[in-house]
Formats: C-alpha cells, structure tokens, sequence
C-alpha cells in the first residue's frame, strides 16, 4: 500500500484548524490530555501552540494527506531525552479514522526517531478501550508495561520496532 499521508513540522498557523478539533469532544475520548476548557478559540489555541512549540525536547509534527496536502492531525515525540521520548498521536479530521492513516504516521514518525533521533525507545499511554490504538501499537512492536487508571504504558525500543507490519 502507497503511504497516503506525510509528516511535517508543526506550524503556529495550524492552529487556525486544531481550535476546532480542540472543541471536538469525541476527538479526545481516549486521552488523559482533553482541552481544559470548553471554547477553546483559535486566539487560544495559538498561545498554547506557540508556547508548545518553544519546546526544544518536543518534536511536533501535522500529519498530512500528500495527494491534498490537507492537514488531518498531530503526531509528537514529547520529552526527548536520554534516548527516550513519549509519543502522543491524534487524527483531528474524523473522517480519516479508521482508514489506516494512524498506523501509517506512527510508522513515519518511529523511522524518524529511531534512524534519524537514534532514540533508543519510545513509550506511550493508550487507553485500554482503544482497540484500534492498541492493536497498532502492537503489531509495531509497542509492549504493554503497566497500567495507570484506564491507559496501558507501552514500550517500543529501537531493536524491536517492526515497520513492516
């Protein structure tokens, strides 16, 4: 299967379209990490943005379709350090879920930390509801570690990703 999406740095400007997935209740159904207010504006959403972006240990990436180059989602490696960095991943626009596009930008980004950053793991909270979520992180070689409240902790290290699968 050809990858239908590509990953790019994200952007201040983006935000003028994440505002809205912010506001999307059902974007967040299996994330500790919900908006902390309902009505987030894209004023707000910018600020929060911009100060995300200052980040120097996060690497912050849009996920976007190459035949349209729509921007669909966000992809990030979150606390780079030591070898390590924590991966957090939302598709924004919800008619892209369930087509595959998840797995295929968590593939490019763990090539990206693994060959490019030479991160030695990458861990992860999925909700245990997240069957989907779930099922692609282990097919890639993610490994349930622990629990905490309602998300499994996943590692992947380097010698085990599989992107094949």
């Amino acid at each position: 299967m050809n990858n239908p999406i590509y990953l790019r740095p994200l952007n201040v400007a983006d935000a003028k379209i994440s505002y809205q997935w912010r506001n999307d209740p059902e974007v967040w159904v299996y994330t500790e990490f919900k908006p902390s207010q309902p009505g987030i504006t894209m004023e707000k959403e910018m600020e929060w943005l911009r100060h995300k972006l200052e980040i120097e240990t996060d690497k912050r990436f849009a996920i976007c379709l190459k035949d349209t180059t729509q921007y669909i989602g966000n992809i990030q490696l979150i606390d780079v350090k030591d070898g390590q960095a924590e991966f957090h991943l939302f598709i924004g626009e919800r008619q892209f879920w369930g087509k595959g596009i998840g797995k295929a930008a968590t593939k490019l980004i763990l090539e990206r930390a693994f060959e490019e950053m030479n991160l030695d793991s990458v861990f992860l909270f999925a909700h245990e509801d997240n069957a989907a979520g779930l099922s692609i992180y282990k097919k890639l070689g993610f490994v349930p570690q622990s629990k905490h409240g309602n998300q499994v902790k996943m590692l992947l290290t380097k010698g085990s990703f599989m992107p094949g699968n």
